[in-house]
């Protein structure tokens, strides 16, 4: 009998889907020409290219002169921060991130400690939120940079960014925000949102890898990303990726048109598994914020047990899940998130994030909820952790 095969790993990656492939396809073989070709062959491409641009633009409330193509979130978010901080440090060298970034924020910001800027970490609350008042209060007069993502990637948590956006605008901060979790899923509407700068990337909603985008805002200065090539209006060298892009835009035009047909699907999913969690696994912690977090996360803390070994039991079963630091596999460092957001670093090391999707169904969820009940009780009967704090209980 084949093994089931369940993934519960959106938030790390999404398969292409189909009209995004077909899309794609005639852009390897039938129209290959290279994008900045002066020829009919280039012309064909960057024809494709500029429609793309347009449906990015359309669905974000853009121009399309502010969307720049770029390899995916983490050099976008690198390009924003570092590109901002150079091209203001004239203003300033005072730079304002929450303590809950991806590592391309957080790995960038300690670069650029060691060039010479001044960076302020922003704390969270219980729920992995950020305080606009936090921010207002961390703005000093050298201050040129804020960044605070849309929606954490680990624990779910949506950030009040149009409220910290007002205060960026108030003090002429440029904003910026990572959206690589909320695109596809969350509305995005750049104006409505008042960001000066955004992320996001193509594979985290049904588009292929090595594909994204950063928006900036007319008139925001930015220095370029890479030199040495004319693309992207001379901010961003190198050959242009034209099947990926073009896969990207049909994806994100069809993620947009089915977005709140599929938010209330996987949140349906999201909440049968956590009831099901919650009333089947004692001593288990919901991290994020209850109510306003993404549709298809839900991030678990199982007490006196690593999150590694859960996967592993799950991976056994045919379960695909994320631990830890989602985006950083490999690690045993606890999330630098959930420290953040004061949970404790032995809870942290439990951690186990599980991300619903489109093709996942009712019976996937209650089998996956079966399944994790049976490890953790199996595991925590070889833990010392656990076996302590039985002990402990008698005496109480």
């Amino acid at each position: 009998m084949e093994k089931k095969r369940i993934y519960f790993d959106h938030a790390a990656t999404t398969p292409v889907r189909r009209e995004a492939l077909e899309k794609m396809l005639p852009y390897f073989s039938e129209v290959f020409g290279n994008a900045n070709s002066q020829h009919m062959f280039g012309r064909d491409a960057v024809k494709a290219v500029d429609e793309a641009r347009d449906t990015v633009a359309r669905i974000i409330n853009a121009k399309p002169s502010e969307i720049y193509f770029t390899s995916g979130g983490t050099e976008s978010d690198n390009w924003a921060l570092r590109g901002t901080a150079h091209a203001r440090r004239d203003k300033g060298r005072h730079l304002i991130v929450s303590s809950i970034e991806h590592p391309a924020m957080i790995a960038t910001a300690k670069q650029l400690e060691k060039d010479g800027f001044d960076v302020t970490y922003l704390p969270v609350d219980e729920t992995g939120t950020v305080s606009p008042e936090s921010v207002r209060n961390a703005i000093r007069d050298d201050t040129v940079f804020i960044g605070v993502m849309t929606a954490n990637n680990e624990v779910g948590t949506i950030q009040p960014v149009k409220e910290i956006a007002a205060i960026a605008k108030e003090k002429k901060i440029t904003m910026f925000t990572d959206a690589v979790q909320a695109a596809g899923v969350l509305k995005l509407d750049v104006k409505e949102l008042g960001v000066d700068m955004m992320s996001f990337s193509g594979h985290k909603f049904y588009g292929p890898k090595g594909v994204g985008v950063l928006y900036v805002k007319s008139g925001v200065k930015i220095d370029p990303v890479m030199t040495g090539g004319h693309q992207e209006r001379m901010k961003r060298g190198g050959t242009t990726n034209v099947p990926a892009i073009v896969g990207m835009a049909e994806a994100f035009r069809l993620a947009d048109e089915e977005r709140e047909k599929n938010a209330a699907y996987v949140t349906a999913l999201r909440d049968r598994f956590i009831a099901g969690v919650e009333a089947r696994i004692p001593d288990v912690k919901l991290n994020g914020h209850r109510v306003n977090r993404l549709p298809a996360n839900a991030d678990f803390s199982f007490r006196y047990i690593e999150g590694e070994s859960i996967l592993f039991h799950l991976d056994l079963a045919g379960i695909a899940v994320s631990s830890g630091s989602a985006c950083s596999s490999g690690s045993l460092e606890p999330s630098h998130v959930l420290l953040a957001m004061g949970v404790p670093e032995e809870t942290a090391h439990g951690s186990i994030r599980f991300t619903f999707g489109t093709d996942n169904t009712a019976e996937e969820v209650d089998y996956a909820v079966d399944v994790l009940a049976e490890t953790v009780k199996k595991l925590r009967a070889m833990s010392p952790l656990f076996k302590q704090f039985e002990g402990e209980k008698q005496y109480v």
